[in-house]
């Protein structure tokens, strides 16, 4: 199956039955709501039935609908704009309970991301970690979030993380300056993938470091620069992605550095409290009331 499934669909098209080729210009003018129809209502907007969707995901080569579904959903996410993502959502989300249906969707992105990690590769970047001179870590937009949760945390465990600031692109690779051999590079990138993130993980690369992705799906331009690729499923939910899954993902990443760095996190952690208790950084229960009253 080829990366690019739109362009694997046109060039299938004169050996498609005629219901075959209604789904497939559906397909093409329209994948980034065919992406998100169940079979039944794809086979219902282009007048066939809902074994007929599913055959052609098999003529695909798909192991059924709800693969070629999601390679839909991979092709189009990094290509709609955040005006399209809004569209999609507000129809995917209609007449519901939002509440509901969007902690019910990252629950199943949770789920999914559990079910198909593989502990081989998490296990080995997590050994990485915690081996490495210096731990890099770099997302740009959105991904920032989860780049600085990462590394303010795994700088609890480990002796040297450097959060790679997301500015302009010489600034970005200025701080990779010293990056080497001995050093982990840990990039994180959801659709749409930025292209800076590209650029400082290529030239992580080069620098011989060992490449940490964190990302999407094996389609992702991560992917060929990773040692480890860790992924996280990430969807639409709105006019932005959720990140529910690749944040507890980090949340197992941190975890897991942090009881195998146990000795060196307890110190910090002890001595962080000392020095939160010196200068009174929480709120005590016999504190005085936010408004100044006294209790």
């Amino acid at each position: 199956m080829s990366s690019n499934l739109i362009a694997e669909i046109e060039k299938r098209m004169p050996e498609f039955s005629k219901s075959q080729r209604y789904i497939a210009k559906y397909i093409i003018d329209h994948y980034e709501k065919a992406a998100f129809m169940t079979a039944a209502k794809l086979g219902n907007a282009v007048g066939v039935s809902e074994s007929t969707v599913v055959r052609f995901a098999d003529e695909m080569g798909f192991e059924g609908y709800p693969e070629m579904q999601q390679a839909l959903r991979s092709y189009g996410r990094n290509r709609l704009t955040t005006l399209q993502r809004l569209n999609i959502s507000a129809d995917r989300l209609e007449g519901g309970n939002l509440l509901k249906s969007v902690m019910t969707q990252d629950i199943d992105r949770i789920r999914y991301t559990l079910e198909n990690m593989s502990e081989e590769s998490f296990n080995a970047a997590v050994d990485k970690i915690i081996s490495a001179r210096r731990v890099y870590i770099f997302g740009a937009m959105s991904s920032d979030i989860l780049a600085r949760f990462l590394a303010n945390y795994l700088s609890l465990s480990c002796d040297s993380v450097v959060h790679v600031q997301p500015i302009n692109s010489s600034g970005i690779l200025q701080q990779l300056i010293n990056l080497g051999k001995e050093d982990v590079f840990i990039s994180i990138s959801f659709p749409r993938y930025f292209k800076n993130t590209l650029t400082a993980t290529a030239y992580a690369k080069e620098c011989g470091a060992n490449i940490i992705a964190i990302t999407d799906s094996e389609a992702s331009p991560l992917a060929e620069y990773a040692d480890q690729l860790l992924l996280a499923r990430s969807d639409i939910i709105s006019y932005a992605d959720s990140l529910a899954a690749p944040l507890s993902l980090v949340n197992a990443l941190v975890a897991e550095v942090g009881m195998k760095n146990s000795d060196k996190l307890e110190k910090t952690l002890a001595r962080l409290e000392d020095l939160w208790e010196k200068n009174e950084a929480y709120k005590k229960e016999d504190d005085s009331d936010v408004s100044g009253e006294m209790t």
